[in-house]
């Protein structure tokens, strides 16, 4: 045997020895920072002081010296594999770990309850013949006020009621978010042909207290039908049918006279209430009134027929807006709107 073979030898079997005795992480780390250390490990400075050796030895016991670093790290990186094992399997034993039970079940995502509630308000009117037409949320005042007979001086268009846009078009600003799905009356009737049958869904945004039953944003589902002999009556038809497909038969439903400048004559279509029934006692919800209020309705104004290019003396129509927020309380008994937005999931989980 060689020199060199036999120190490398002897640094081989003294590393191994070291190793074996080393029990435990912190003294396997120990070695390692001894024998393999980057600044003062004992191989280490073995091979730093390679070029003091003779040239002619100088490649051979390079050589030899790496080939133990590379065995010396083998073997600490196998010990730790061994002990790292050998913990698992005390482990699984002291905690009578089943390794084949199932991994914990992913959470899975599900529709928001008004979500819910619009597609199947959208699917009871695809029922009667409804197409689903998408409008615009930032739109020109002149769909949002002017072509659905809101006057220049109505509150409405209050900066204190309308969200406006800041951009100014001619020194005005002209821009908004839709404060209503009715604009979309008259969309509709400029790109259709009579007879017209549509609903649109969507968002709309006005700066309005919250409470109970009222919040800034609220969902919609606008309804309009336009043909030759149209009347009040078919209106009426159609929002019982719906009602009765949502809520059952034994709901109490009523309409009364209101005022909308876009229909008239114009009504809203109210539900008992879930909580009390109708009964009007000390109710936060319904105000007392025992009615909960879920879409104005109406016949179309004959201005509007002629602003969207129709022949109001041979056409007629109604339209309707359906609150989805008030059908989702009354589908549900949710006494207060506001928690469909406070993105609370011991609540959304419920639907």
């Amino acid at each position: 045997m060689s020199t060199i073979e036999a120190e490398v030898d002897a640094l081989r079997s003294e590393a191994l020895e070291a190793l074996t005795q080393a029990d435990g992480e912190a003294a396997r780390e120990a070695w390692r920072a001894e024998w393999l250390g980057r600044k003062d490990g004992r191989l280490t400075l073995r091979l730093r002081a390679l070029k003091d050796a003779p040239p002619e030895s100088r490649a051979a016991l390079g050589k030899s010296l790496n080939e133990l670093k590379a065995t010396l790290e083998g073997e600490l990186e196998a010990r730790r594999d061994s002990a790292r094992a050998d913990a698992l399997s005390a482990l699984s034993a002291d905690a009578a770990l089943d390794v084949t039970l199932p991994g914990r079940p992913q959470s899975l995502g599900r529709l928001h309850p008004v979500t819910q509630t619009m597609n199947d308000c959208i699917d009871a009117f695809a029922e009667m013949g409804f197409r689903v037409f998408e409008g615009p949320e930032v739109e020109w005042s002149r769909y949002n006020f002017d072509a659905v007979r809101i006057p220049d001086d109505h509150p409405a268009r209050d900066m204190w009621d309308t969200i406006w846009i800041d951009t100014l078009i001619e020194g005005e600003r002209q821009m908004l978010l839709r404060t209503h799905t009715s604009p979309n009356q008259i969309r509709v009737m400029e790109q259709t042909e009579p007879p017209v049958r549509v609903i649109v869904p969507g968002k709309c945004y006005r700066q309005e207290a919250t409470d109970a039953t009222h919040e800034w944003m609220l969902t919609q589902i606008e309804g309009l039908a336009v043909d030759e002999g149209v009347r009040m009556s078919d209106l009426k038809g159609t929002l019982y049918a719906f009602a009765r497909r949502l809520f059952g038969e034994d709901r109490r439903i009523i309409f009364h006279h209101s005022y909308f400048p876009f229909v008239e004559p114009g009504v809203e279509m109210a539900i008992d209430c879930f909580l009390c029934r109708a009964g009007g006692s000390d109710c936060r919800t319904c105000h007392d009134t025992g009615w909960i209020e879920i879409l104005g309705a109406g016949m179309v104004h004959p201005e509007i027929i002629e602003n969207a290019g129709y022949d109001s003396s041979r056409y007629t129509g109604f339209a309707f807006g359906v609150g989805i927020e008030r059908v989702a309380m009354l589908r549900w008994g949710i006494e207060d709107i506001r928690h469909f937005y406070q993105n609370d999931l011991r609540f959304l989980r419920q639907f």
